[in-house]
């Protein structure tokens, strides 16, 4: 049932865009922006409500994506947030290195549209023979056709603002609290702490 209802979605789709004229383009073709409003979305609102005005949606307060040029920059965009404060905003750079849970994953201006999740680990950013590090502890990164990359962390921090002593101990600490953790919680939690303080050991270490 699953594999006739996937085959009859993939052939709607691509007999609407047969019958519209588009197809999809090649990564090497320029690829326009895309509109900030949520245009579908309000005409399907007025079908079914005409009386009331649509609700703002959050694409109707975002900017649009610049357009994908069909040559790739030499530069990659990068922006990377906090939940209390921007680290880096719209700043051009050479290649950043993600830790992704798949393992380290670097990103290149011209990258393929990827959305990556973030592990513990470092986050290194690359500007011609600097290179700045970060310590994340988990989020999300989101690299764009159009050599874009927003980069969202639960918390960040400068490597070289990391105590290496209280890293020590901190994981110390915390492989004595899941020996001793007695329910399910307990040992959740230790083990947390455990593989974030080990990552942090790793990234002073390696």
């Amino acid at each position: 049932m699953l594999r006739h209802a996937a085959r009859r979605l993939v052939s709607t789709r691509y007999a609407a865009a047969a019958a519209g004229g588009r197809s999809r383009a090649l990564s090497t073709a320029a690829v326009p922006a895309e509109p900030s409003d949520d245009s579908a979305f309000v005409e399907a609102w007025k079908k079914v409500a005409p009386n009331i005005e649509p609700p703002t949606t959050p694409m109707s307060i975002m900017q649009p994506r610049p357009p994908t040029p069909a040559a790739i920059p030499s530069k990659l965009t990068v922006n990377f947030v906090l939940p209390y404060k921007s680290e880096i905003a719209n700043k051009e750079v050479d290649m950043v290195i993600i830790p992704a849970t798949t393992g380290q994953m670097g990103v290149l201006p011209g990258h393929v549209s990827t959305i990556a999740e973030l592990k513990p680990g470092v986050l290194s950013v690359h500007e011609g023979n600097d290179t700045t590090k970060y310590f994340v502890s988990s989020g999300f990164a989101f690299v764009h056709a159009n050599s874009i990359a927003d980069i969202v962390a639960v918390e960040a921090v400068p490597l070289d603002h990391i105590d290496p002593a209280l890293v020590q101990q901190g994981l110390a600490e915390f492989n004595a609290k899941l020996g001793s953790a007695s329910t399910d919680l307990e040992k959740a939690e230790a083990q947390i702490g455990v593989d974030v303080h080990s990552a942090l050991n790793a990234a002073l270490t390696g």
